[in-house]
């Protein structure tokens, strides 16, 4: 990407009033710059929460990992974000008006695809759906109850169940009950809840 291009990519960002579309704007210009040097990026936690839901939910802040087990060099991570004047570092920096992470590898357990969107300036895969509603509810309710990540949890699970947001509940299921989570009858109930305020079927309890 060039540096005419990079930069009327920031003016765009730097200018874009609602944040869920300055996210994904700010994620697609990433990627395509560390896929230009050899690394994927994935959006994840609740920033990736924040894309599927179209902003029902807002993180604040843009969590990206790599997918590929290939990240940047140190000196190479400042370089390209340096490109965006970007201020911080190595793995966390301020860029347009925003705060951008590159916390490490993806960890992913789900057996689905990560998602796929489209942005202004390339292609943005978010973490698997599975994945993110076992994950935030584990957050809900250890190491303490966090009321901020119950609520989206049910954000999220509220548009998976009305079907907004495509899922695999066996997934679900199975990623719950792993000895990475060990979280199915916290996730039932949770799910449960949902379903009961939308009076919908709970694909958890399908009897």
């Amino acid at each position: 990407m060039d540096a005419n291009k990079i930069k009327s990519a920031l003016a765009d960002i730097t200018t874009e009033r609602d944040p869920t579309i300055k996210s994904l704007k700010m994620a697609s210009l990433c990627t395509a710059l560390w896929a230009e040097r050899g690394a994927e990026l994935v959006v994840v936690g609740g920033s990736a929460i924040e894309i599927l839901t179209e902003g029902e939910y807002t993180s604040g802040d843009l969590d990206l990992c790599y997918t590929n087990q290939t990240t940047l060099p140190l000196r190479q991570r400042q370089e390209v974000m340096g490109l965006l004047g970007a201020k911080g570092g190595p793995r966390n920096w301020e860029v347009a008006g925003m705060f951008v992470d590159v916390l490490g590898a993806a960890e992913s357990f789900a057996r689905t695809p990560y998602r796929r969107v489209q942005g202004p300036y390339g292609e943005v895969r978010l973490m698997k759906p599975e994945d993110l509603l076992v994950e935030r509810v584990l957050v809900a309710v250890y190491p303490g109850e966090n009321p901020a990540a119950h609520d989206c949890a049910k954000k999220l699970a509220a548009m998976m169940l009305d079907g907004a947001i495509p899922v695999d509940w066996g997934e679900v299921r199975r990623l719950a009950d792993l000895p990475e989570y060990r979280n199915l009858p916290e996730c039932e109930k949770l799910v449960k809840e949902v379903a009961d305020e939308l009076k919908t079927k709970n694909p958890l309890h399908p009897d």
